[in-house]
């Protein structure tokens, strides 16, 4: 009645390696998905596109951003996530921080208008607001340390529609 059958050995050891398997895949699965960079496209278009001057904030979970005309890409130890933009052009403004170099940073005019100040109150015409803007752009779009969050702001100043991402 208790004996034993050789198949039944084998048995045992299969199931015992498939289950070792079945663990080893498991643990390999991160334990959260990488950053949300949909949400923040989402975001940045939803202002980009609209016909009136708007702002809009979006919170972001990574550890460096990077802001390039067409997309945006987030970061961390989680892994990195980039989604494409719809908005034709954006211009981002990078804010002086720790491990990004001055010469690196937007113009600070650029700046006070994301932070709430209006364009004619930055700049003398729309020209040079447009330029200021254009510089921006051609900036090089490096990985940067991420903020908490992002604000995303179109200002209108004469015939110049811009939008500011920061």
């Amino acid at each position: 009645m208790f004996e034993t059958y050789p198949d039944a050995t084998y048995a045992w050891l299969g199931l015992a390696v498939v289950s070792v398997a079945t663990v080893g895949v498991a643990a390999a699965f991160p334990a959260s998905p990488p950053p949300d960079a949909d949400g923040v496209a989402r975001t940045v278009d939803s202002v980009a596109g609209g016909e009136y001057p708007s702002t809009a904030e979006h919170g972001v979970a990574a550890d460096r951003i990077r802001i390039a005309n067409g997309s945006v890409s987030l970061g961390d130890d989680r892994g990195t996530a980039r989604a494409t933009l719809d908005a034709a052009r954006v211009t981002p403004v990078v804010r002086p921080a720790a491990g990004v170099p001055p010469e690196a940073t937007t113009d600070a005019r650029l700046r006070r208008i994301l932070a709430g100040a209006p364009p004619d109150a930055a700049f003398d015409d729309p020209a040079a607001f447009a330029a200021a803007a254009e510089r921006a752009r051609a900036a090089d779009a490096t990985w940067r340390p991420a903020p908490e969050r992002i604000t995303v702001r179109r200002v209108h100043y004469g015939d110049v529609r811009v939008t500011l991402v920061g």
